[in-house]
C-alpha cells in the first residue's frame, strides 16, 4: 500500500511475490482499475481469463479460480496473478470492495500467500473513514485479515518521505499495526540515498518491523513489470529477498513460528431446493 501514487507499489508487489514463491504457493491480486494498472499488460498472451472469468455473485470451483490466473514461471517458483486483462474498451468490472472477499477468493483458489496490490491512498482512506458514520476504513479491513503484514511503499524523495511520515502518523493515530508493518523506500535514481530518506529510515526502524531500501534498477525503470528476471540487478534481487525475509519475520514475530493454520472462510451453503 502507499499514501500516494507513483510509490512503486506494483513493482514491490511483483518482487515480493517472486521471492515468496520459494516458500509458499503465491498469488497477486490487482485491485487497481484496469486502465490505471500495469498488470494487464504483464499478463497479455498468458492465456488466462482473469477476473472477468470470476463473477463474485456465484460459487466458484478451485479449478475455475486457478484457470483465471496468469502464471509467472521463475527459478524461485511459479506464482500467479489475478487481474482484469481484457481489452481497454471493455466495460469496467464490478469488483467487490471488502478485503475479506479477496481473502476468500485466494483461500478458495488454494493459495498460501496473497499479495494484494492495493490502489487506495492510505492516509486519505483512514481520514475519510474517521469522518464517516460507520468509521470502517479499507486499510483497517486489510490489516485485520489473518496473518496480514502491511507493506507501506514510498519514494525516497522529500515529497515521498513527507507523504510517508503523514501516513505513518495517521496509522498510529488509528491504532493500526505499525509494529508488523514493513516500509519500502524506493530510489528513483542511482547514487547515495538522500539524507531525508536516511533520516526517515532511522526514525521508522524503531516504530515498524523493518525498513527496506529498494535501489534504482535501469531494467525495471525501462520495462516495468515485464523486465526479464535475468537482467534485474543483483542488488535489486537482494533487496527483494530482504523484503520477503522481513515480511515473513514480521508475521512469525506477531503470530507465531511456525505460523498456525489460517482461518478458512466458511463455504456458501447450498441453496434450498424444494422437493416437487
Amino acid at each position: 500500500m502507499a499514501a500516494t501514487g507513483g510509490s512503486a507499489r506494483s513493482t514491490v508487489a511483483h518482487l515480493l511475490a517472486g521471492e515468496l514463491a520459494a516458500a509458499a504457493d503465491t498469488v497477486v491480486v490487482d485491485l487497481a482499475p484496469r486502465l490505471a494498472s500495469p498488470w494487464p499488460a504483464w499478463t497479455a498472451g498468458l492465456q488466462a481469463g482473469g477476473l472477468a472469468d470470476l463473477p463474485h455473485d456465484v460459487p466458484l470451483t478451485r479449478a475455475r479460480i486457478r484457470a483465471a490466473a496468469a502464471v509467472r514461471r521463475s527459478s524461485e517458483g511459479d506464482w500467479a496473478v489475478l487481474t482484469d486483462g481484457r481489452e481497454w474498451s471493455a466495460a469496467p468490472l464490478s469488483l467487490p470492495v471488502p478485503a475479506a472477499a479477496w481473502y476468500q477468493l485466494a483461500a478458495a483458489g488454494g493459495w498460501q500467500a496473497l499479495v494484494a496490490d492495493t490502489a487506495h491512498p492510505v492516509a486519505h482512506d483512514l481520514l475519510a473513514a474517521r469522518c464517516a458514520d460507520d468509521g470502517v476504513s479499507l486499510t483497517r479491513a486489510w490489516c485485520e485479515l489473518p496473518f496480514t503484514v502491511p507493506v507501506l511503499c514510498a519514494q525516497a524523495t522529500a515529497d515521498g518521505i513527507q507523504a510517508l511520515q503523514q501516513a505513518v502518523m495517521v496509522l498510529h493515530a488509528d491504532g493500526l499495526p505499525l509494529q508488523r508493518t514493513v516500509v519500502v523506500l524506493t530510489a528513483g535514481t542511482d547514487g547515495r540515498t538522500p539524507a531525508v530518506a536516511r533520516a526517515a529510515a532511522t526514525m521508522l526502524s524503531a516504530r515498524t518491523a523493518a525498513v527496506v531500501h529498494l535501489p534504482h534498477d535501469v531494467d525495471i525503470r525501462t520495462h516495468g513489470l515485464q523486465a526479464q528476471p535475468a537482467r534485474i540487478r543483483a542488488r535489486t534481487r537482494q533487496a527483494a529477498r530482504d523484503l520477503a525475509t522481513a515480511v515473513l519475520a514480521a508475521a512469525c514475530e506477531s503470530f507465531g513460528d511456525p505460523l498456525p493454520d489460517a482461518a478458512q472462510p466458511a463455504p456458501i451453503p447450498p441453496a434450498h431446493v424444494p422437493a416437487v
